[in-house]
């Protein structure tokens, strides 16, 4: 299905740390995908792919890139996606790129939160509590509505559901189209937050057990476990090279 998140990817100086970290707390095995081109490594939940791992070259970081992870949504035309996506404001930070199953394409929208644009071939999403999948992508923006409306033009996306988060004001969780599944939610960050960012949620399970993974593999825990609508647990960290992530769980 078009406009959904089909595929998370983690860039970092330290593949093989990287690797080894979220093995350890989300129970992630490796296997190579390399090509000539790109060095690649497929994290995988059981046997089935959950997310990419790539290095992250001292060429983008000398312009500006910091290890984080990317989303990528998927599109049936790259090129009139991205020319649309211009026209409504994002800036192109990486052109148009071929690889052996598609072609992508990474877009800052019109308030600064990354993300990638695919059209190929890509794993379906595996329904939300799958263990080691990502389970949810949350967006903070300066002014979430002014960014759904963005969202909705480019890719379709609809609101499900409007949540009052208190001082924090509305949580509004969307999907891909028409009487879809929620695939997230956003919101508009506070003032001491920086800029925009999009978040994505990897359920792990007992979310306490997890937290004692991230500390006892050198992340940091900056925010939970708190209790989210619905009953799940949410945590939010930093992992060993500065790489904000997210994981999603529940509480006996």
């Amino acid at each position: 299905m078009t406009g959904h998140f089909a595929w998370h990817e983690l860039m970092v100086p330290d593949t093989e740390a990287a690797a080894d970290f979220y093995g350890k707390v989300a129970g992630w095995g490796r296997r190579d995908a390399s090509t000539p081109a790109q060095p690649y490594t497929l994290l995988n939940a059981g046997d089935r792919p959950a997310a990419g791992l790539l290095p992250l070259t001292a060429e983008a970081r000398a312009k500006g890139a910091i290890p984080g992870w990317v989303g990528h949504v998927l599109v049936e035309d790259l090129d009139a996606t991205l020319a649309h996506a211009q026209a409504l404001g994002a800036v192109v930070h990486v052109p148009p790129r071929e690889i052996e199953i598609g072609r992508f394409a990474v877009i800052g929208d019109p308030q600064g939160a990354v993300l990638a644009l695919f059209a190929g071939t890509l794993p379906e999403p595996q329904p939300i509590g799958t263990p080691g999948h990502v389970a949810w992508n949350e967006l903070a923006a300066a002014d979430w509505p002014a960014a759904f409306d963005f969202y909705a033009a480019l890719l379709g996306w609809q609101r499900v559901e409007a949540v009052d988060i208190g001082a924090m004001g509305t949580y509004q969780t969307f999907a891909p189209g028409k009487a879809g599944t929620a695939m997230g939610g956003m919101y508009t960050k506070p003032g001491f937050v920086p800029q925009p960012f999009w978040a994505f949620y990897i359920f792990v399970g007992d979310i306490d057990a997890a937290a004692r993974r991230v500390g006892e593999s050198g992340g940091q825990v900056v925010n939970g476990p708190m209790e989210v609508p619905g009953g799940g647990w949410i945590l939010q960290g930093l992992d060993p090279q500065g790489a904000f992530f997210a994981l999603l769980g529940t509480r006996a």
